[in-house]
């Protein structure tokens, strides 16, 4: 049988999930291995040097460089404040004196006698790592980070922006296929997230907004309404540093598009549970995927073991085997997002619209439609198996 291997989206109940916590620089990591974490809690925090600002001394006092030193009220190391005088001359008999004042708080860095500057630089600016995940420090790395461990559920989603968030999971429609709208949005979702079906309208998002909600999980959403909630178009490399009220995970693609009937089964049932969630998005070389994860509070060991075909080991689906049967989604166009299943592997090169020869996969979409695809545009859902005839709401 003809075989073939593509990354795919894990939707799962019950996996191990690790979480590398790392710094950018080195710093000081502030737990212990085995400590037990929430997702708000500092795991390791290190400073960045504040800016710095050059101060023309010479200049402002009417003095030589080398006499510099000399006028200095403040040395090297010392501690300023925005407005303080940093340097005085007190002219001839007292007459016309001068002062230079700080236009910072921050420390004198240097003091130079060659060229009359001085250096003042701001306070240094923390940087902090968070847990993201309840679980158990499997791992300290020294002054680098940590790696969090926890068993429990995982969502990965096709797309997503805004970064790592976290809140109570809330499922705001009755089914897979139900458009999130304003009216789904309550008064009292502030620090939740909200679960939609096929879509997700403009009103929502901005409903959303002012209700302070965490995060939102949705089907698809009109490419137009995400360019609004963004602020510009979305560029084609990562994903994840948006300046948005909220994170957005899309679990299917663009466009109203309904729910795989498992991921809304399964976030149903995690209703009222804290998660973690990413929007964070790299589908290019280095996947990176839009995460949803339930993990328990008491730790990595309190949660039911894996079961069945939804054992995993990571986070991160690993490459499987491209068969027929295997359920898949297609990852671009013209049928990006749309579920279906292999139904045949064809051994030998096929041309494209590009003139390139590529090997292909034969897809039956949801509906019955059936499209040749190449294969690297499509990827594997994991989790149990169907024939592709149930695909979509009400399988």
């Amino acid at each position: 049988m003809a075989s073939a291997y593509t990354p795919g989206l894990t939707v799962t109940r019950a996996t191990v999930v690790r979480k590398v916590r790392r710094l950018p620089i080195e710093g000081e990591v502030l737990v212990r291995e085995g400590d037990r974490v929430r997702p708000e809690d500092v795991v390791a925090r290190a400073f960045l040097p504040g800016d710095p600002h050059t101060v023309n001394v010479a200049n402002l006092l009417g003095a030589v460089a080398q006499d510099v030193p000399g006028h200095m009220v403040k040395r090297q190391g010392d501690p300023v404040e925005a407005g303080e005088v940093i340097a005085r001359s007190r002219g001839l008999f007292g007459l016309g004196a001068r002062e230079v004042r700080s236009p910072i708080t921050g420390t004198v860095e240097l003091v130079s006698g060659i060229t009359g500057q001085v250096t003042l630089r701001e306070p240094p600016v923390p940087v902090e790592v968070r847990a993201y995940i309840h679980g158990r420090v499997a791992e300290v790395m020294p002054r680098e980070g940590v790696v969090v461990e926890a068993r429990g559920a995982l969502v990965q989603g096709i797309f997503g922006v805004g970064g790592e968030r976290s809140g109570v999971l809330r499922v705001a429609v009755e089914r897979p296929d139900d458009v999130l709208d304003a009216g789904d949005v309550r008064p009292d979702d502030a620090g939740r997230v909200l679960v939609g079906g096929a879509l997700v309208t403009a009103a929502a998002l901005r409903r959303a907004a002012e209700a302070g909600v965490t995060g939102i999980v949705v089907g698809g959403i009109v490419d137009t309404d995400l360019v609004a909630f963004v602020g510009h178009d979305i560029g084609v490399a990562i994903t994840g540093e948006e300046d948005v009220p909220f994170t957005l995970i899309l679990t299917e693609g663009f466009g109203p598009m309904p729910m795989a009937e498992r991921t809304f089964r399964l976030l149903r049932e995690l209703s009222g549970r804290e998660a973690s969630i990413n929007g964070a998005t790299q589908i290019r070389a280095g996947v990176l995927r839009p995460e949803v994860i339930v993990t328990s509070a008491e730790g990595p060991d309190s949660l039911e073991a894996p079961r069945g075909p939804e054992t995993a080991e990571s986070q991160a689906a690993p490459a499987a085997a491209l068969e027929v049967g295997t359920p898949v989604r297609v990852i671009r166009e013209p049928h990006f997002g749309r579920l279906g299943v292999v139904t045949e592997l064809p051994a030998e090169l096929v041309p494209i619209e590009t003139e390139a020869r590529v090997r292909v996969v034969r897809v039956r979409l949801e509906g019955g439609e059936e499209v040749t695809i190449p294969r690297a545009n499509v990827e594997i859902v994991s989790g149990e198996p169907h024939d592709g005839r149930g695909l979509g709401p009400g399988s």
